[in-house]
């Protein structure tokens, strides 16, 4: 009897990890590694040091001839580069790789890309990811993104961006893992060893990239490329804590980060990268700086000329400069006038040459250049399998009147209305790398296939995602009329969100929801499917949608995915990782609020209490919310000591039963409160989950460890401590609805 599809999938990512696992261990020792990068160091000049520190974009070296490819090219065959970005496919890489062995050392380069979800085959955007609450399937998602990159010649991606996001006017929320640190801790070690595996050396895998060190997330009015003003507390509690994850998964490199932190410049700031990064978490890896951020100290006023900024960025700890140009131009002139110490500068070099061995470019410098290999494992049908499931997994439902949804098989005229119906590129979102539109299945395919020959899916656009015509209003209405229900799919085009997309009106933009409106008014029922790359604004369809399924980005696979949702045959399990504000006037509104001396204490009762006078506190959906075509029930709480001590641990239960007629996952949450402290702490954290499938009727027992590590914070003095005091106990299907309760103490 075959295997299902799924389990297909999970077996052969469990073949392909030992494959790289067995690969891996034929690779040298790393004291063996160390001798021969400590030898190669000692044959190398001044200028070739620097040469490996650094990176330039290739794209004019597989282009026309002109005066920016032949510099490159003689750079890199004098060995004044030692990476190259941009720069993909095997004939491409194989061809720039053998200029490089031109050069006296034959140091091969690394090639990287910023391969952030998906290569060929696409997966939902990041954010979208991280709703599935699922690490097998987000590490098998940059498996899967790994092995087609490895394929194509590429060694390393710019990836996972672990920025802690709670700002959704800043673009690049779309990048990341959300806004709660636990989960994006846990986000980071799942997609750092999806894409290295777990240890490096195998032709399935790529260097990975924890980015940007750090606090990006939290720049200044969401606005990109701004300035962080920051508690240390702040950022050793809530914004560090992600990027000591990727450390502790083995991430081979860290990319630093645009902003200025605290005044600072992340690149030139040695703080984050010696003391923090290299010092205290003892980082063996090579930190990157991101396009022309070392340059870019001298526009934010913190160098006077690129020689400084490069001097800074050095002594800093940023080992290899990404397009700036500044150590090529400058770094031996400062080594020799004694500005710059040579030490310095060989440990960024070793740095590097230690990873260009670990992936055993030295033994074979082609060896991800392999034109069969690259021809197999972009074909193969399983990437799309592996993408479809993490489409469906990425999905939240927002809401669902009167079982508006799964969609009846008896239904007979569908209306498919709205401007991204027929979409193919948006629903890739950015950061896509060779994305090929003809192989995106829209919206309108996958209902289409997956209705039959039995359902009539007729297809109105109704209006543009942007601009104020209403011409087509007319239409989507007499469409709606026709029907026995309404797919109406809003959202933002795949420009809207990402990399310098940040806006101060996160509205569902356009007159989408004024389209809503006037096919609501037909009596039809209205399922909205919302796609996007960030958390939007839309009340008026939240108020009155039948049903609201948010979709994000999902990728290559997403009108197959989204069609399997609608008709049920995948029971969505997606939980938000970041709250959806009701106003952007309450921006930033993550779970993790404050009591305040003045509190709300009674619905209503705002007067002189820490509230707005003209919206409510709450968000409109709160971070781990997310509805299923079925239900559960959380009963039978057991705390199995009132007390502990530190060297101690308690036991939680209870008991799960799936009270619906649908098979269905559950993320079950489990938040702690410390009630009294020396730092005054948030009302709930996030300090553990599970996700659990379960047949109707099905029960079964819960477990969670609380051990004094799920109690610790960063006190005043910066110090990591579990103070001892009363704690409470939540557990619940989303921050805002708490299932069980309970208390414990930690006693000295």
């Amino acid at each position: 009897m075959p295997l299902p599809s799924s389990k297909r999938l999970f077996f052969s990512f469990l073949l392909l990890s030992v494959s790289a696992s067995a690969f891996a261990q034929q690779q040298p020792s790393s004291a063996a590694i160390e001798q021969k990068v400590t030898t190669l160091l000692q044959q190398m000049t001044l200028e070739e040091k620097v040469g490996q520190l650094n990176q330039y974009s290739g794209r004019e070296l597989t282009g026309p001839a002109s005066n920016r490819k032949n510099d490159l090219l003689n750079s890199i065959r004098s060995g004044q580069v030692g990476s190259m970005l941009n720069v993909k496919g095997v004939k491409d890489t194989r061809d720039i790789q053998a200029e490089a062995l031109k050069s006296r050392l034959k140091i091969p380069l690394l090639f990287s890309l910023d391969v952030i979800h998906g290569y060929k085959t696409v997966f939902p955007v990041p954010l979208a990811e991280a709703a599935s609450w699922d690490m097998a399937a987000i590490r098998l998602s940059a498996h899967v993104a790994a092995k087609e990159a490895a394929a194509s010649g590429i060694h390393w991606t710019f990836a996972p961006m672990v920025d802690v996001g709670r700002d959704p006017r800043w673009g690049r929320v779309m990048e990341g893992a959300g806004e709660d640190t636990y989960l994006g801790s846990q986000i980071a070690k799942a997609r750092v060893l999806g894409f290295q595996g777990e240890k490096l050396g195998g032709t399935d895998a790529v260097l990975a990239c924890a980015k940007h060190f750090a606090a990006y997330g939290a720049a200044i009015a969401g606005r990109d490329y701004n300035a962080v003003d920051l508690s240390p507390q702040q950022l050793w509690e809530t914004y560090l804590p992600p990027f000591k994850a990727a450390v502790e998964a083995g991430a081979a490199t860290f990319m630093n980060s645009f902003n200025t932190l605290n005044g600072i410049p992340a690149t030139g700031n040695s703080y984050l990268q010696r003391d923090i990064l290299k010092g205290q978490w003892q980082f063996s890896g090579f930190v990157v700086s991101d396009w022309g951020s070392i340059g870019e100290m001298v526009p934010w006023g913190y160098a006077q000329n690129p020689a400084d900024a490069a001097q800074k960025a050095i002594t800093a700890g940023s080992d290899m400069d990404m397009e700036s140009d500044a150590y090529h131009q400058n770094l031996a002139q400062s080594v020799k006038a004694s500005k710059v110490e040579v030490a310095q500068v060989d440990d960024a070099v070793r740095r590097i040459l230690r990873k260009k061995f670990e992936l055993g470019l030295f033994d074979d410098p082609y060896k991800f250049s392999d034109l069969k290999r690259e021809q197999k494992v972009l074909n193969d049908p399983q990437n799309r399998v592996a993408a479809r499931q993490m489409a469906q997994k990425s999905m939240v439902l927002l809401k669902n009147e009167k079982n508006a949804l799964p969609l009846s098989k008896q239904l007979r005229k569908i209306a498919l209305i709205g401007p991204l119906a027929q979409s193919k590129r948006d629903l890739d979102g950015g950061w896509t790398v060779l994305a090929d539109t003809t192989e995106i299945v829209s919206i309108y395919e996958g209902l289409t296939k997956r209705a039959g020959t039995n359902t009539q899916v007729s297809y109105v656009k109704g209006c543009a995602v942007t601009g104020d015509s209403r011409q087509g209003f007319v239409a989507a209405v007499e469409a709606a009329k026709q029907a026995d229900v309404v797919v109406l799919t809003v959202g933002e085009t795949w420009e809207m969100t990402g990399e310098a997309k940040s806006r101060t009106d996160i509205h569902l933009p356009g007159v989408q929801e004024e389209l809503f409106k006037a096919l609501k008014a037909t009596g039809k029922p209205v399922v909205v499917v919302v796609l996007a790359g960030r958390p939007l604004i839309f009340n008026t369809i939240a108020d009155s949608a039948d049903a609201i399924l948010y979709a994000w980005w999902p990728g290559s696979e997403g009108g197959n995915a989204l069609a399997n949702v609608l008709y049920g045959d995948y029971n969505p399990a997606g939980k938000l990782p970041a709250s959806f504000p009701r106003a952007v006037g309450q921006i930033p509104i993550p779970y993790t609020q404050y009591s305040t001396g003045r509190p709300v204490t009674k619905p209503g009762q705002i007067k002189y209490k820490s509230a707005y006078i003209d919206e409510l506190n709450t968000p409109r959906y709160a971070f781990g919310y997310g509805l299923s075509y079925t239900t559960f029930r959380y009963a039978d709480l057991k705390i199995s000591r009132p007390t502990m001590t530190a060297a101690e641990s308690i036991q939680v239960q209870f008991t799960l039963t799936n009270t619906g007629k649908a098979a269905g996952e559950e993320v079950v949450q489990l938040y702690l409160r410390d009630l009294v402290a020396s730092v005054v702490r948030p009302l709930k954290e996030l300090k553990d989950f599970q996700k659990v499938m379960l047949k109707p009727g099905e029960s079964k027992i819960i477990t969670f460890t609380i051990s004094k590590e799920k109690l610790a914070f960063y006190n005043q003095q910066l110090a990591w401590v579990a103070e001892p005091g009363d704690f409470n106990l939540m557990i619940g299907s989303t921050s805002d609805d708490i299932r069980l309760e309970g208390k414990f103490a930690l006693v000295p």
